[in-house]
């Protein structure tokens, strides 16, 4: 086992690169969803990305908005309560991204396809719908045969689809609690990130704690995703922030909606990343813009108590920069 701990700019860095295809897990206000990573994404410019969204929230939304991601494919794109995502809408309607629309079934499909290394997924959703027939990724091509092209059950002989599998170049997974080596416990919705740690090609975790190893060996059985298939790991207190993370925090619903109407137009995602997206440089001044009062209230959560069995084990922030500095000296 080795010590993954690294920080965020670094995974970045390390991790990303323009054009390539990008997921992240999980998704929708109520589950987690590594929205600091996008943030990140746009501090050091990334460009030309092929999204990746199960159920797309605000991480895509804002990555949409700014321009850094000019194609995606997701099987929901909404913000349930908040709305419609605005930033997402400008950018398809424009015509600056291409939005491939699947079912959530498809998407977990693919997911779990890509994770078993299938030459492709066997379909039996999405068939003889729009969502066979239309693709943004061939607008002339109608009825489109190429996103869900039909195949030969060889053993009915009946006529099905294929899902073409999903293989990310990376994935940015959000988690409750992981140890310095890559193992790791969720909590809540799973929203696939459990096939797309699988699928990815290459995996960062962010954290809202960092454990003790003996955290692990106590609850063997609850490491949704394991070391061996973790590349980094980073420590982010609030890193699916506005969203939600069971256990932790609950969504931020005022600022969900101010940062939906701010994408609604490029001023406002101008002044939105200004001030939400460029204007922190660490962990306790990217706290400190969300706000100590906010923070508190959003720790206050009536699902906090699905934290209690692991708090024994949770590292202290000094404990946790300890681990990051020797990992980097190294």
């Amino acid at each position: 086992m080795s010590n993954k701990l690294i920080s965020l700019a670094e995974a970045v860095r390390r991790f990303s690169w323009d054009g390539m295809q990008y997921a992240s897990g999980a998704a929708l206000p109520i589950g987690s969803d590594a929205i600091i990573f996008g943030r990140e994404l746009l501090r050091q410019k990334r460009k030309d990305l092929h999204a990746i969204f199960h159920c797309s929230g605000q991480q895509l939304n804002l990555l949409a908005a700014a321009g850094a991601a000019t194609k995606a494919e997701c099987g929901f794109a909404a913000l349930e309560v908040v709305g419609f995502a605005n930033g997402l809408r400008r950018a398809v309607e424009s015509g600056r991204l291409a939005l491939e629309d699947f079912s959530n079934l498809a998407m977990t499909l693919r997911l779990l396809g890509g994770a078993l290394n299938w030459p492709f997924v066997p379909a039996t959703v999405n068939i003889g719908s729009d969502l066979q027939d239309r693709s943004a990724f061939s607008p002339d091509d109608y009825p489109a045969r190429s996103k869900i092209p039909a195949v030969i059950d060889p053993f009915s002989g009946k006529t099905i689809g294929a899902f073409c599998p999903l293989k990310p170049d990376v994935a940015a997974i959000h988690v409750t609690l992981a140890d310095a080596n890559g193992n790791a416990i969720l909590i809540g919705t799973e929203w696939s990130r459990y096939e797309l740690s699988r699928a990815a090609k290459k995996v960062v975790l962010i954290a809202d704690a960092i454990v003790d190893p003996a955290c692990i060996r106590q609850f063997p059985n609850l490491v949704r995703i394991p070391d061996i298939i973790v590349d980094a790991v980073v420590y982010w207190p609030f890193g699916a922030w506005p969203h939600s993370s069971p256990g932790v925090y609950d969504m931020d619903e005022e600022h969900m909606f101010f940062m939906n109407k701010a994408l609604a137009s490029e001023q406002g995602t101008a002044d939105y990343i200004r001030d939400f997206v460029q204007n922190y440089s660490d962990i306790e001044s990217y706290l400190d813009m969300i706000g100590r009062d906010k923070i508190k209230t959003l720790s206050a959560s009536n699902s906090s108590f699905l934290l209690d069995p692991y708090r024994r084990w949770i590292l202290t922030p000094q404990d946790v920069a300890s681990l990051t500095a020797r990992d980097l000296a190294a």
